[in-house]
């Protein structure tokens, strides 16, 4: 038996477009309806026919809907909420995919009182966006995390895990305030620091007159492939899990300072052995799958 029978998708871009295909794909009775704040991009996904229904208010978007999902940045769930909570119907239940979990709980909340809410973070992405960048196999074996609060409703929560499930995620609960540590440190961190250094190399690139740009190696290459990633969504990431954000750049900072002199002392124990542990992480990453164990990446050097 299918979770939902009327799905409802507000933002189109990389992750919205991306469960409307993933919808019709695995769940092909499921009627989808769309609904995105900019026209144009309402016009591409008419033109691509995206989904059964693309509406151009938030309110028309909702009114039959049994699940609603928000897709914008973390940023506008609020008033993504509040736009379509005078036509939500009562029963029902309203998610989002945002990588913050604690604020955006709040903002929900705040906006959509006595509704169900369940939110979610499917953990996967690309550094494109857009309508047309999405594709029906994004959350394929990847992890979905699933944040309810501790009253929510059991069946609300439990028909949310199988519609993820039913798009091919593994589905885990975590508390949403330890969520937004974790994502601190596995996502938000390293985005933080490849905007950093991909900046760095951009205004060296004025004084190596290209070559920062001629002779990028694979990690480098690597960093700009993260920093490539949508400048809006991230901004708003930053700026609503900045207390996890801000704890994991000071650990990183310490952590930092301390190679930065065994480097100077030319302390080579210390850097091997570090090297050593973060090589047996990356094993451990492709073991369960989160990645290609292929050379660098499986890129092409024909």
């Amino acid at each position: 038996m299918l979770p939902f029978a009327r799905v409802t998708v507000i933002g189109l871009g990389l992750i919205g477009s991306s469960i409307a295909r993933a919808i019709r794909q695995h769940m092909p009775t499921v009627r989808v309806t769309g609904h995105d704040a900019d026209p144009q991009v309402r016009e591409i996904a008419r033109a691509i026919d995206l989904a059964d229904d693309i509406t151009d208010t938030p309110g028309a978007a909702v009114t039959d809907a049994d699940f609603v999902i928000l897709c914008v940045p973390v940023g506008a769930m609020g008033a993504a909420a509040a736009d379509i909570a005078a036509d939500l119907p009562p029963e029902a239940i309203v998610s989002d995919v945002g990588s913050c979990k604690a604020s955006v709980a709040a903002a929900l909340a705040a906006a959509l009182p006595g509704v169900a809410i369940v939110p979610a973070h499917p953990v996967a992405g690309t550094e494109n966006s857009g309508p047309e960048a999405g594709f029906p196999s994004l959350f394929h074996k990847r992890w979905c995390i699933i944040t309810p609060a501790a009253d929510a409703d059991a069946t609300a929560v439990a028909r949310v895990e199988a519609f993820w499930q039913a798009l091919g995620a593994e589905v885990e609960r975590m508390d949403a305030t330890h969520h937004d540590l974790v994502l601190a440190v596995t996502s938000h961190l390293p985005h933080l620091i490849a905007y950093t250094i991909v900046g760095t190399a951009s205004d060296l690139e004025t004084v190596t007159r290209g070559e920062v740009i001629k002779y990028s190696a694979g990690g480098f290459r690597d960093f700009t492939r993260i920093a490539a990633s949508d400048p809006t969504m991230w901004r708003d990431v930053f700026l609503s899990n900045k207390e996890a954000v801000l704890e994991m750049l000071q650990r990183f900072s310490e952590d930092l300072t301390a190679l930065q002199r065994a480097i100077r002392w030319g302390d080579g124990d210390t850097l091997f052995d570090l090297f050593a542990r973060t090589r047996a992480i990356r094993r451990s990453i492709i073991e369960e799958g989160q990645d290609d164990a292929r050379p660098d990446f499986g890129r092409s050097h024909e």
